[in-house]
């Protein structure tokens, strides 16, 4: 069982991504609101970070891009942080009012989390190239 988990949590986070990303396209005013004003193109943004959490949860099942769409998720994780300290500190232009304040800042927490699961779950095993 133990060597079979980092592959239950790459489908696990796979599955997370594409589903993330397909969101952003059906429900685009969430991900609207909590962009912060200084970054420019909202709907271009989202529509980009829509695709690659799609492009990155695909990637991370073909193994020869596996590692590479681990790294890619990193970095579009570094990038949409801004948004998501937008969010937590701006509940109300951020659409985010009616959730708990809690809630928002755990976000901003589990983002090392989530870049610390894709990299534990892609890292090459000992031994290989």
């Amino acid at each position: 069982m133990r060597k079979r988990l980092p592959i239950v949590f790459l489908v696990l986070a796979a599955i997370f991504y594409i589903a993330a990303g397909v969101n952003h396209f059906l429900k685009p005013e969430f991900y609207l609101k909590m962009m912060p004003p200084y970054i420019p193109w909202h709907e271009l943004m989202v529509q980009l970070s829509g695709v690659a959490e799609v492009l990155g949860g695909v990637g991370l099942l073909i193994p020869p891009t596996r590692r590479a769409a681990a790294w890619g998720l990193v970095a579009l994780l570094v990038a949409v942080f801004p948004a998501n300290i937008y969010m937590a500190t701006n509940p109300v232009e951020a659409g985010a009012a009616a959730m708990p304040a809690a809630s928002l800042y755990i976000r901003l927490a589990f983002q090392p989390i989530l870049i610390w699961w894709v990299l534990w779950c892609t890292k090459p095993k000992a031994g290989s190239a």
